[in-house]
């Protein structure tokens, strides 16, 4: 009997891990950084600019989520630091670096979501 409550409960976490595979290789700490920076980027009345072509806060986070996805099934983001410089930096199709214009100004998204991360980290340690 204890072998089948064993087998369910394995059974149970492989199921949940299944599930959720966006989180697979990120601990809590990692899960809330990058929950909080897609949040971020979802709420920024900033322009994002991937491939020449300018886009609304709301379709960057979804494209950002959508990468997110795709690099954990690959196991391959397991910090926020990962998200940033795989996910939110550049095309993976072309290689351009993914820009933001906020208030006139440009600057490559990788360094406006370190200098966010590093914000985020000093205001909750």
């Amino acid at each position: 009997m204890g072998r089948t409550v064993g087998a369910i409960s394995l059974g149970a976490l492989l199921l949940v891990c299944a599930a959720h595979p966006a989180w697979a290789a990120l601990n809590a700490q990692g899960q809330k950084e990058v929950t909080a920076l897609l949040t971020f980027v979802g709420s920024s009345t900033c322009t994002f600019i991937r491939n020449g072509s300018d886009y609304d806060a709301k379709s960057a986070q979804d494209h950002l989520k959508t990468k997110l996805d795709y690099l954990q099934r690959k196991q391959l983001i397991d910090s926020a630091e990962d998200f940033i410089a795989r996910a939110a930096s550049t095309s993976s199709m072309s290689g351009k670096p993914y820009m933001v214009r906020c208030d006139g100004h440009e600057l490559a998204s990788a360094d406006w979501l370190r200098q966010e991360l590093q914000r985020m980290r000093q205001v909750t340690p």
